[in-house]
C-alpha cells in the first residue's frame, strides 16, 4: 500500500516531520540526548573515513565505514570534529561527511533535496509506470504493472557518470527487507537471500539480477512533466542531475514514499 504523501515545506524551511522521523529512526536518531540541539546529524560518504585524535593525518584511531552516522560538532573547510554513536569524538576530513539527503514523493512526483532539516531545492520527477504501488518484483514489457518505484529508506551505492540516461545515482535496492519478503514469497532462493543480506552488511551493491529486480536509479533524461514512464527509476531533467551530482555522494540517504 503506498505511503501517505507528506506535504513538503517551502525552500529554506524544515523537513516534513514524517520524513525526518523515517531517516532518524533508520539511523537510530543520534540527536537523542545530544548536549546541544544544534548538533548536525550527518553520515560518512565516499567510502570509509579515518577518525583522528587531532585535526591532522598523524593520529588515526579508528575507521568509519560509509553510511556511519555521526554528529558534526565543529567543522572547518578541511576537518570536522565529530562524535560517533558510541560517544567517541575525533576528527575526520570535512569531505568525508555530509548531511545531504533526498526525499522522493511518488504522490507529488517531486524530489526534495535537504541539508539536514533544511530544504534547499525541489525538482519535478518521473517515476515508474505503476506509480501507486510499492515494488515487489521485477517487471517486464509483458508485466508493466511491476515497473514500480520502490518505497523505503535507501542510499546511493554508486555514481555512474556515463549512463544510458545521462548520469545515474544507483540505489541499494533490493535491501535486506526486500530479500526477506522475497524469500517468504518464494521469489528468490536462500543463496540469493544470503547474498543480498551480506551486501547490505558490507555496505556494497546488492545483486541486481534476482526476481526482485534491481538497478533502481535516480537518473537523467526526465521529461520535467511528472510522467510515469520508467521501469521503477526516478528520472529528472539533465540539468537537475547536474545539480544533484555535485551535492549527492555515495552513502547519501534517500527516502522514497
Amino acid at each position: 500500500m503506498p505511503a501517505q504523501s507528506i506535504r513538503a515545506p517551502e525552500i529554506g524551511g524544515e523537513a516534513p516531520s514524517g520524513s525526518m522521523r523515517s531517516i532518524e529512526t533508520d539511523r537510530r536518531s543520534l540527536q537523542q540526548g545530544a548536549p546541544s540541539a544544534n548538533l548536525a546529524l550527518a553520515h560518512v560518504v565516499n567510502g570509509q573515513a579515518t577518525l583522528h585524535n587531532q585535526p591532522d593525518s598523524t593520529t588515526p584511531v579508528a575507521t568509519l565505514p560509509v553510511r556511519t552516522p555521526v554528529q558534526r560538532l565543529n567543522c572547518t573547510e578541511v576537518w570536522c570534529e565529530v562524535r560517533t554513536e558510541g560517544g567517541r569524538t575525533g576528527y575526520v576530513p570535512a569531505s568525508s561527511v555530509s548531511n545531504v539527503w533526498m526525499y522522493v514523493s511518488k504522490a507529488d512526483q517531486r524530489l526534495f533535496l535537504y541539508r539536514g532539516p533544511r530544504l534547499v531545492n525541489t525538482f519535478e520527477i518521473d517515476v515508474g509506470y505503476n506509480t501507486f504501488a510499492d515494488k515487489k518484483r521485477r517487471g517486464s514489457p509483458e508485466d508493466r504493472d511491476h515497473w514500480r518505484t520502490p518505497e523505503g529508506v535507501f542510499y546511493v551505492v554508486d555514481k555512474r557518470p556515463r549512463s544510458e540516461f545521462y548520469k545515474a545515482l544507483v540505489l541499494n535496492y533490493p535491501t535486506s527487507a526486500d530479500a526477506e519478503r522475497g524469500l517468504e514469497n518464494e521469489l528468490i532462493s536462500k543463496s540469493e537471500y544470503d547474498a543480498i543480506v551480506e551486501a547490505q552488511k558490507e555496505r556494497r551493491m546488492p545483486p541486481m539480477d534476482t526476481k526482485l529486480g534491481g538497478w533502481i536509479e535516480i537518473h537523467g533524461k526526465g521529461t520535467g512533466g511528472a510522467t510515469n514512464w520508467t521501469q521503477g527509476c526516478v528520472a529528472v531533467q539533465n540539468q537537475v542531475m547536474n545539480t544533484l551530482w555535485i551535492d549527492v555522494e555515495v552513502g547519501t540517504p534517500v527516502l522514497i514514499e
